[in-house]
C-alpha cells in the first residue's frame, strides 16, 4: 500500500515537473524576445550615430542586465554596470547599490556609447561592423573585470541570437560624410 503511494505520488510529481518545465523555458524565451523588441531599434539608432556596432551595443546590455530583468535595470534603468550615485536608499532603505541611476533606459544607452566614444580606440574603429575587435578593446581598456570570459559571453549572445546581421545596417559613414 506504502509502495503505492509513493508511486502515485512519483507519477503526480513528474507530469508537474514535465508540464511546468516548458512554461519555464517559453516564459525565459518570452523575458530574451521582450528585451530584443524593445531595445533593437534604439541600439540601430545609436550605431548610426556613433559607429559602435549594434551587435556591441545590445550584447553588452543583454548581458550585464540579465536581458532586463537584473535589479539595477529594473530600478536604476542601467543597462551597462555603469557605477556612479542613485537614490535607491531614499526609495528602498534596504537596497544599496554602487551603479548609477538613469531617468530612462533609452538615457542609460545613449550614456553607454558616450563612454565608449570617449576611448581613445574609438576613432580608429568607428564605423566598423567587427564586434570581436570592439569587445577586445573594451576589455583591454578595463571594461569588465570578467576578461576573456567576458567577451566569450558577449560574443555567444551576439551569435545566438544574431545580433551581428543588425551590424549590416550601419550607416555610420554615409551620416559622418554628411
Amino acid at each position: 500500500m506504502r509502495g503505492k503511494k509513493l508511486l502515485s505520488g512519483l507519477v503526480w510529481f513528474c507530469a508537474v515537473i514535465f508540464f511546468l518545465l516548458p512554461s519555464q523555458t517559453t516564459h525565459a524565451q518570452q523575458v530574451k524576445r521582450r528585451y530584443l523588441d524593445k531595445f533593437q531599434d534604439l541600439s540601430i539608432k545609436l550605431m548610426n550615430e556613433t559607429g559602435i556596432p549594434a551587435s556591441v551595443i545590445l550584447g553588452v546590455g543583454m548581458l550585464e542586465s540579465g536581458m532586463g530583468t537584473s535589479r539595477n535595470a529594473r530600478l536604476l534603468h542601467n543597462h551597462f554596470g555603469i557605477v556612479g550615485r542613485n537614490s535607491l536608499a531614499k526609495k528602498h532603505p534596504t537596497y544599496r547599490s554602487k551603479y548609477r541611476e538613469f531617468k530612462s533606459d533609452t538615457a542609460c544607452y545613449e550614456h553607454f556609447v558616450k563612454l565608449l566614444a570617449r576611448k581613445k580606440w574609438y576613432p580608429q574603429l568607428k564605423g566598423k561592423a567587427e564586434y570581436a575587435v570592439w569587445l577586445d578593446h573594451m576589455n583591454r581598456s578595463g571594461y569588465s573585470t570578467a576578461g576573456h570570459e567576458w567577451i566569450r559571453r558577449v560574443s555567444n549572445l551576439i551569435k545566438k541570437y544574431k545580433l551581428y546581421k543588425l551590424d549590416t545596417q550601419m550607416d555610420y559613414a554615409k551620416n559622418a560624410e554628411s
